[in-house]
């Protein structure tokens, strides 16, 4: 089992940012990709980002390109998303997953593991 637990959510203006943080425990897999989801009010969990653990490569929806970016410390065994020029479209509750594969799927059924989520709440 791995245990994934976020935080960093809040409140902020439009235009502003904030740093999300995952911290992973548990059981460790030698090939596994960390990603990020949202699920705004009344719409369908979305897919965000997400990295490989080994290697680093990631992949970004869209919406959050050149805005978005996401790291991890392998030695601290965290995710981290700094979401830069928020806008209020990306208010949602943020959720971090691990899933146990090769590549940098963006389904969400591919993910085995999920937090519990954070509010990120950007106000105009």
């Amino acid at each position: 089992q791995v245990q994934l637990v976020e935080s960093g959510g809040g409140l902020v203006q439009a235009g502003g940012s904030l740093r999300l943080s995952c911290a992973a425990s548990g059981r460790t897999f030698s090939s596994i990709t960390m990603g990020w989801f949202r699920q705004a009010p009344g719409k369908e969990r979305e897919f965000v980002t997400a990295i490989r653990w080994s290697g680093g490569n990631t992949y970004y929806s869209d919406s959050v390109k050149g805005r978005f970016t996401i790291s991890r410390d392998n030695a601290k065994n965290t995710v981290s998303l700094q979401m830069n020029s928020l806008k209020p479209e990306d208010t949602a509750v943020y959720y971090c997953a691990a899933a146990r594969v090769t590549g940098i799927p963006t389904r969400q059924a591919y993910y085995d593991y999920w937090g519990r989520g954070t509010q990120v709440t950007v106000s105009s």
